[in-house]
């Protein structure tokens, strides 16, 4: 048995996370919906994590993501919770409810179900938002192929929290 709780490779960037956040003297929050909590899991491995994270979100709800970090009805109803306004408005919220310098927001369809032809499977979207920014928070559109079954969502999810971990290096 391994003493690694997460891949290497989440936890190898999760530590670069942690020292580079610390070196810039930058703490970080978290909205997360389709990670679960990954991101803030693989950071909270590293020592001295708790000078970085400030908190993390597990919004999976569309109420969780309305109650908790504000996202208004209207976006999800008019664009969906997998949609570059729906994660803007959850880095936002995430900022706002928090003493972070940075927050990174993350909503997808990890599947195997739950795509459409629109927003297939893999479809993961991702917004990076800075305290005091001027502008909208930068957001991007991914699509992770996972092959089909329950290996599939195992590995949407992993590629989402490193694309979420690379958002958080300064």
């Amino acid at each position: 048995m391994t003493n690694r709780l997460l891949p290497n490779d989440v936890e190898e960037l999760a530590a670069r996370v942690v020292a580079e956040n610390i070196e810039a003297g930058r703490t970080i929050a978290l909205a997360e919906s389709c990670t679960g909590g990954l991101v803030a899991a693989a950071i909270t491995e590293i020592p001295g994590s708790s000078s970085v994270l400030d908190r993390g979100y597990v919004t999976y709800s569309n109420e969780a993501k309305m109650e908790a970090l504000g996202v208004s009805q209207d976006i999800i109803e008019t664009f969906g919770a997998v949609s570059i306004a729906c994660v803007w408005a959850m880095a936002e919220g995430a900022l706002k409810n928090s003493t972070a310098d940075i927050a990174v927001a993350i909503s997808g369809v990890a599947g195997p179900g739950g795509g459409t032809q629109l927003k297939p499977v893999g479809t993961v979207v991702f917004a990076r938002a800075y305290r005091n920014q001027d502008g909208e928070p930068e957001g991007e559109l991914k699509h992770f192929d996972g092959g089909e079954g329950p290996g599939g969502r195992a590995s949407i999810r992993h590629q989402a929290t490193i694309c979420a971990l690379e958002l958080l290096l300064p």
